[in-house]
């Protein structure tokens, strides 16, 4: 399942507002940690689907830079749960698949 890309002017829509839990995926192309993370991020989209949202934001790219500086994004992959607007849970560098399913569920 590929991942939703979320910019500046969809970021609202589709993290702020939505009512359901949202994992947004900090990442850049010249990112390795973020390319090895991507196959684990994407299956927790799936087994997630009917519960929570999972999208990406690269943070490489002028459309994600603001967004990664609002959320004082310093270091990549960095994994933000958004629940209700606001940011509940921040998860840095490497993890498994099973930790940022736990997270969401905690959300």
């Amino acid at each position: 399942m590929a991942l939703k890309e979320v910019t500046e002017s969809t970021f609202e829509a589709e993290v702020l507002q939505s009512p359901v839990p949202v994992l947004v995926d900090f990442w850049a192309t010249w990112c390795g940690t973020c390319k090895m993370m991507m196959p684990a991020v994407e299956q927790v989209g799936t087994a997630l689907a009917a519960e929570a949202k999972v999208v990406k934001v690269d943070a490489g790219q002028p459309a994600g830079q603001a967004i990664a500086v609002r959320y004082g994004v310093r270091s990549l992959p960095t994994f933000i749960i958004f629940k209700g607007g606001e940011a509940v849970t921040t998860i840095t560098g490497m993890t498994t698949k099973d930790k940022l399913i736990a997270a969401i569920k905690a959300a």
